[in-house]
């Protein structure tokens, strides 16, 4: 059986890294995206003894399906 990668894994865009090179390492590592999945972040900040949300940022992920050869 060895050591099989998974048909399905998904790939985080890091900080300080574009999509496209998410895209490049998905591709070295045998992976097509078929899915791209993005979440808001978010920091509570007081202001004024209120309660703020306030969007930072986004998590961008991909989900990669492994290329059959």
């Amino acid at each position: 059986m060895g050591s099989q990668k998974p048909r399905k894994r998904k790939f985080e865009v890091m900080e300080k890294e574009s999509i496209s090179d998410c895209l490049d390492r998905m591709e070295k590592e045998g992976y097509k995206p078929s899915r791209r999945m993005e979440e808001p972040i978010f920091q509570e900040v007081v202001k004024d003894g209120q309660k703020e949300i306030l969007p930072i940022g986004k998590k961008i992920t991909f989900e990669g399906k492994l290329v059959e050869e």
